[in-house]
């Protein structure tokens, strides 16, 4: 199979072919209001009806010709033999962060007492309560100090937000070093996909960033913009030093990518990633939230004279101009989350108003909830699939943070 076939994502806007999700399990249900802060959530969906949420957001997709494939799945068939498996629950074990080796054996023994891989991985991604292993006593000093913690392997509730573990760039991935230990474990899932899955094991895949660096990177931080333009938001959870680390592999490596766009936005909850703030659904029309447009400033990073050297300019023009200017277009307008109103933009911002998921130019997914900035993106001729949303907006991520496109068309400008 061509590589071009397997992992092919050039614009944020071609038809969407194929995209990778992660339906809300059982992990869900493992928050509690005391956890919620160590897990990174604002509150507590209600699995039945996020699963029906989500269920409605897979068929769309696919009423419009997209393949979707799942997370839970494509890991439990990366395990093709024994040797892989163990490898895969010893690495897992060993970030989980398990404090004595007679604990980290009784939990070995529990993952390989299921019956399918797929029950195993299920397992993995809800977390493991103390009182699901027999032989599970309290034998030291940590276990004694944190008597009241329910759980011998923390729940991963973020998965479904599939678009931040890693991100399809060009032809490569970026298997992204998640800025928190909560969600740099989801990453392994995306490391054994790549690495043995029957999809892309024979294909050399080119990886612009890795698991295991320094620094922090996330898939909600990075936007295809055209073939030749990536975007990537410096935030709450993407360093700059990543960007840069990125900008010079993408550039060695032979890709079409030109230039790199910084984004600097403030650093804070609201703003998590630059898709949160920022998405773009047609050739020259973007979301925004109206808030971040002030505080804004853009460097362009662009490949130097000198293999692995960077030219790095701060862009002093107004958004629109300098999207005009990396995207050759006459005009570009910004969609302002909420029509700019201070108290719609702010209720809608907190429900990803602006997070859409683009499956063809002009045509995109967003949630019922944001009705204001909905109803202008229509007024801009933008085709709208709606979804509801009441129970998957709880995590704080919309569409785009829900799916992580593999292949896409690519589109002339």
């Amino acid at each position: 199979m061509a590589k071009e076939n397997v992992l092919h994502v050039y614009s944020e806007i071609g038809k969407l072919k194929k995209v990778l999700l992660h339906r809300p399990g059982k992990e869900i249900e493992n928050l509690t209001p005391d956890l919620m802060d160590r897990l990174l959530f604002d509150d507590i969906p209600y699995l039945k009806v996020a699963r029906e949420e989500h269920d409605i957001f897979a068929q769309t997709l696919r009423d419009n010709g997209v393949e979707v494939v799942y997370l839970e799945d494509l890991t439990a068939e990366s395990l093709t033999d024994d040797d892989i498996k163990e490898e895969f629950i010893d690495e897992f074990i060993k970030e989980a962060s398990i404090n004595s080796r007679k604990k980290r054996e009784l939990v070995k023994e529990y993952l390989l007492s299921f019956s399918t891989n797929r029950e195993m991985i299920d397992k993995m991604m809800e977390g493991i309560r103390k009182e699901e292993i027999k032989d599970y006593k309290k034998v030291s000093l940590v276990d004694m100090i944190e008597s009241d913690y329910p759980f011998i392997v923390d729940p991963m509730p973020n998965l479904y937000f599939t678009r931040d573990p890693f991100a399809t760039i060009g032809s490569g991935i970026s298997l992204n070093h998640m800025k928190t230990i909560t969600r740099n474990r989801e990453t392994l899932f995306s490391k054994y996909i790549f690495k043995y899955h029957p999809m892309f094991k024979d294909i050399e895949i080119p990886f612009w960033y890795n698991r295991n660096e320094d620094t922090s990177i996330e898939g909600g931080d990075q936007l295809v913009l055209s073939e030749k333009v990536l975007a990537i938001g410096v935030s709450e959870r993407t360093e700059a030093a990543s960007v840069e680390k990125l900008a010079r592999r993408i550039f060695n490596n032979g890709e079409k990518f030109e230039v790199v766009l910084a984004f600097d936005i403030p650093k804070k909850r609201a703003f998590m990633h630059l898709d949160t703030v920022f998405t773009m659904v047609d050739y020259d029309k973007f979301t925004i939230h109206p808030e971040i447009e002030g505080p804004l400033t853009v460097y362009s990073l662009r490949k130097g004279e000198k293999k692995h050297n960077l030219v790095i300019e701060k862009e002093t023009m107004e958004l629109s101009d300098i999207l005009k200017k990396y995207l050759n277009l006459d005009k570009v307008t910004l969609i302002r989350c909420g029509n700019g109103n201070k108290i719609d933009a702010g209720r809608e911002q907190w429900n990803d108003g602006s997070n859409t998921l683009a499956i063809a130019p002009g045509e995109v997914v967003v949630y019922s909830r944001n009705h204001v900035t909905n109803r202008l993106l229509e007024e801009h001729g933008i085709k709208l699939h709606v979804i509801p949303s009441s129970e998957l907006s709880r995590g704080r991520g919309g569409p785009r943070c829900m799916s992580m496109p593999l292949i896409r068309e690519d589109i002339s400008w």
